[in-house]
């Protein structure tokens, strides 16, 4: 496990049946499993694996996996320094056998024992160095069988990640296909134009993207004309599917049932829902506020307190999950507040609470403004605001203020010009409280991001403060 043994299947049923396609190159059943399998022998106990996305990664992949070997899969655009200093921590945590390869480990393709670690993976925080954690075999196991249910993942269907494969999502996804013996495509990057070709050129049924992405795809697929109308499943995760794009995936690709869903690195699928077509969102559902959905199979979610107290239904704690999907822990950067658990009960910190069997989900402690005694979640702000005509993007923050304590700000990056803070303020005015309403808007250039592009919410402020180019304030 978790899916090298039902490559071996696909390959001895059907050795020509398309695997894996990349860009327009593609790879057999039977040619992905033989490239692995001659891999495999001169593969290590531990790979560091950061290549763009091609076939090769996934033989790569398969082979990095093999037996007992463990995979780390790092983002190939990451600084090099940030890549040699992931690659020596992981040396140092799981130290290699004394030849450097895979020697003592078996020479074949196939799967290793359930419980034994395959891959190590990246939290995606802030800080210099990410934390790591390990992930079991049967984890993923667990994890397909939830998500093949969920999703209803067909063998006939071809699923198109075109994001790249250092990616969690992308990454699962392509293992996901391994296991289903369905197609998986993706680009050697991202592009509309590319993906927009492969929508309706290539036979694609699924996609598999974050929230920006699809937004790209249908606004400009509806300008264009694409044809999408082939596409039966879309599944979005990364951040809240906002109502405007919602609505612009539902008019690109009409038969479509849309997902979305919440999960952590370390706890694998928590909680998601399903629109079809023509179906109408029910209330806290995909496309409404902060809800997110039900519960995945095998997955029970409690809200609890610090003290690991259940709170009653409505109010707000750390959103708790019990599944055989978490994760084993961390290998290095554990501060005892990152994956915590109240017995048996596994939290990353994220703020929610649960509603008629909905969850809704709030952000982050650490990330949340306290404004004249009001808590305010910048996710929530941000999900308001990127459903504002003309926004691309958006980011909130607290400012230190010493009336308020903090005062709640808001930038956004324009998907054209002359965007006003009059126009924000007008957008935001029947979806967010008026305490929680940003008191000043700014315009962007840019996102401000960490040095591994993910937005940075201390970079913003950062930004207004120095005046920076970068961000201008919007009357």
């Amino acid at each position: 496990m978790p899916f090298l043994d039902r490559l071996q299947r696909w390959a001895d049923e059907r050795p020509d049946g398309t695997a894996v396609v990349v860009a327009g190159k593609r790879l057999s059943w039977s040619e992905l499993r033989n490239a692995a399998a001659a891999l495999v022998p001169v593969t290590p106990a531990v790979t560091v694996l950061a290549e763009r996305n091609s076939t090769d990664f996934a033989v790569a992949f398969a082979a990095a996996v093999a037996a007992g070997r463990r995979c780390a899969v790092l983002d190939p655009t990451w600084p090099r320094q940030l890549l040699d200093g992931i690659t020596a921590r992981i040396a140092d945590a799981v130290p290699a056998d004394g030849a450097g390869q895979g020697a003592g480990l078996g020479s074949e393709l196939a799967d290793g024992a359930p419980e034994s670690p395959f891959l190590i993976g990246l939290t995606s925080g802030t800080t210099a160095l990410p934390k790591a954690f390990t992930r079991s075999r049967r984890s993923w196991r667990l994890s397909f069988e939830s998500s093949l249910e969920f999703f209803g993942l067909r063998g006939e269907d071809r699923t198109l990640a075109p994001g790249p494969l250092a990616a969690s999502l992308n990454l699962y996804a392509l293992a996901e296909c391994l296991y289903a013996g369905s197609e998986f495509h993706t680009l050697e990057q991202f592009d509309v134009g590319d993906a927009h070709t492969a929508v309706s050129h290539d036979g694609i049924t699924r996609l598999v993207l974050v929230p920006t992405m699809l937004r790209l795809l249908s606004e400009r697929g509806l300008a264009g004309g694409v044809d999408a109308s082939g596409l039966r499943s879309i599944i979005c995760a990364g951040s809240k599917l906002d109502a405007r794009t919602l609505e612009a995936a539902r008019r690109w690709a009409p038969n479509a049932t849309i997902f979305e869903y919440y999960g952590a690195a370390e706890l694998s699928f928590v909680a998601g829902a399903g629109l079809r077509p023509g179906e109408a969102p029910a209330s806290g559902g995909t496309g409404n506020g902060t809800g997110i959905g039900g519960p995945f199979p095998g997955v029970e979610i409690r809200i609890l307190d610090d003290g690991g107290a259940p709170v009653p239904d409505g109010r707000d704690g750390n959103v708790c999950v019990r599944s055989g999907m978490v994760s084993d822990g961390y290998l290095w950067g554990d501060d005892g507040a990152a994956l915590q658990c109240f017995d048996g009960w596994y939290t990353v910190g994220d703020r929610g609470y649960l509603s008629e069997g909905t969850l809704h989900l709030l952000g982050r402690r650490s990330d949340m403004i306290v404004t004249s005694g009001t808590n305010v979640y910048p996710h929530e702000v941000e999900l308001a605001l990127a459903s504002v005509p003309g926004v691309a993007a958006a980011i909130a923050a607290g400012q230190p203020d010493d009336l308020r304590g903090q005062r709640v700000v808001a930038a956004v990056l324009p998907s054209h010009g002359g965007l006003t803070g009059t126009q924000l303020k007008a957008g935001v005015e029947d979806v967010l409280a008026r305490s929680k309403r940003p008191l000043d808007y700014y315009a962007l250039t840019e996102l401000p991001l960490t040095d591994r592009g993910k937005p940075s919410r201390p970079l913003l402020l950062e930004w207004i403060a120095r005046n920076d180019p970068r961000v201008r304030r919007l009357g």
